[in-house]
């Protein structure tokens, strides 16, 4: 099987392999479709330039980086060339580093057309639809489309949850985080998760607060642009609640879809703040999406400030997903998400369901987002840590030291759920970073 091309050393996978000989055999045979592949792009653009003493895996990295090369110079018939080539030999079925060209050529192919577009006698690739990007026939078929598309999403979200401790470690961190900020003296909780989704990092920290003597009164208001799921998510919190014997509520804070509400600060005068409640506002995976507007985000976290919560949690991929340069950003990304198909690769078996949903619909779609728009409907505009820092800093925030005991409970929870020596954890700024091999993936802090 070929290499991945992010990582710096090799790494066993977990699932079981071939017998020796027949996998030597597969990957001399890999290897030379392989280096007759690259060969064939070599020849189908003389602007990209290939060394013959780099390995393949290199150079097909290269040649994505060429491809977008092209495009960003507007030589589209010799970018239509290359993601031919490219397209031809890549899969959603294959190895990881076949996934992951797979989705890069979709996303390319996608801003390809997009400059295209226009034109009517050049033969260029099939434009790719992305999950928010149906094509309407007419209204009936565009709504039954839109629920198809959510609810494969929200079905791919659940399975990033189960396959990946990208979710679970980031949630179990952030409610540590929160339950050490409340002391057994408050008794009378609200959080505010911004775009609560199915609510899955709640009732650990419900069970925990349960527990408690006396346990508290708990309120959660979780945004979200779906009413239906904010509906079923508010049933299944309080029908736990109800299990444990805690005195619950749930506030769903409805957005219409139409309403552009990811960069609209005035969503906080919405929430409703009671005088004995201690508050606590949890951001997962939220703020990036306010960077299209520095001066609204702005306004945002200084309304976030002024609500007086006794802790934020806050966490982000670890990349910069947002350079005003295209070329910059699609580096980063393939980078970035080399990594986490590594990762997806050596701890998931071949044929896993689960994981081609993450591929191909999660990651899939973020990947379109961040190669194939521009303007203001790019949605995924990831920064790194440091960026986040400074930025909170200047709004008045201060950094909470996530304790010694959330770190041991995320060694403990990658060690017992998800076994493998790739994943890395390390603190940076009293925050702790999730990555795999070398490459940092999420961060996760705490702030007052």
């Amino acid at each position: 099987m070929l290499g991945s091309f992010g990582s710096s050393s090799s790494q066993s996978h977990s699932h079981p392999h071939h017998h020796d000989e027949q996998e030597s055999t597969d990957h001399h045979h890999d290897d030379h479709q392989r280096r007759r592949f690259i060969a064939a792009a070599a020849a189908a653009t003389a602007t990209t330039t290939i060394t013959a003493t780099i390995t393949p895996v290199i150079q097909i990295r290269q040649l994505l980086i060429s491809c977008a090369e092209l495009i960003s110079r507007s030589d589209f018939s010799a970018a239509n060339r290359l993601l031919n080539i490219l397209s031809a030999n890549s899969s959603p079925f294959g190895d990881s580093t076949e996934r992951l060209v797979h989705q890069f050529t979709r996303a390319l192919s996608l801003r390809l057309n997009r400059y295209i577009s226009s034109s009517t006698t050049n033969h260029f690739l099939t434009p790719v639809t992305s999950i928010n990007e149906t094509a309407p026939a007419d209204s009936s078929s565009s709504s039954s489309s839109s629920l198809s598309s959510l609810a494969l999403l929200q079905s791919s979200y659940l399975s990033l949850n189960q396959v990946t401790p990208f979710i679970r470690f980031t949630q179990l961190t952030a409610n540590q985080a929160i339950l050490e900020a409340i002391n057994g003296n408050q008794q009378a909780i609200h959080i505010v998760d911004f775009d609560i989704n199915h609510g899955v990092q709640w009732p650990p920290l419900m069970q925990a607060l349960a527990d408690r003597y006396p346990a508290p009164t708990l309120r959660i208001t979780g945004t979200g642009n779906d009413l239906d799921t904010l509906r079923r998510t508010g049933d299944r919190l309080a029908k736990f609640a109800h299990s444990l014997g805690l005195r619950f509520q749930f506030h769903p804070l409805y957005i219409a879809s139409n309403r552009d509400h990811d960069e609209d600060p005035s969503i906080i005068s919405s929430i409703v703040l009671l005088p004995d409640e201690t508050l606590a506002i949890n951001c997962v995976f939220y703020l990036h999406r306010l960077l299209k507007d520095r001066e609204k985000l702005r306004v945002f976290l200084h309304r976030v400030k002024s609500m007086n919560p006794k802790i934020v949690t806050i966490a982000e991929r670890e990349a910069n997903h947002n350079h005003p340069l295209f070329l910059q950003r699609f580096v980063e990304a393939l980078d970035y998400y080399t990594a986490v198909f590594d990762s997806l690769e050596a701890t998931l078996p071949p044929g896993s369901r689960e994981r081609m949903t993450v591929e191909q619909v999660w990651f899939g779609r973020e990947i379109l987002d961040i190669v194939a728009i521009e303007g203001e409907k790019r949605k995924e505009r990831h920064e790194r840590f440091r960026s986040w820092e400074v930025m909170l800093r200047s709004c008045g925030f201060s950094n909470v030291a996530l304790s010694p005991f959330a770190l041991s409970q995320a060694k403990l929870l990658l060690r017992l759920h998800y076994p493998s020596e790739g994943y890395q954890l390390r603190v940076l700024s009293n925050s702790f970073l999730l990555g795999w091999q070398n490459q940092p993936l999420f961060s996760i802090s705490s702030w007052r």
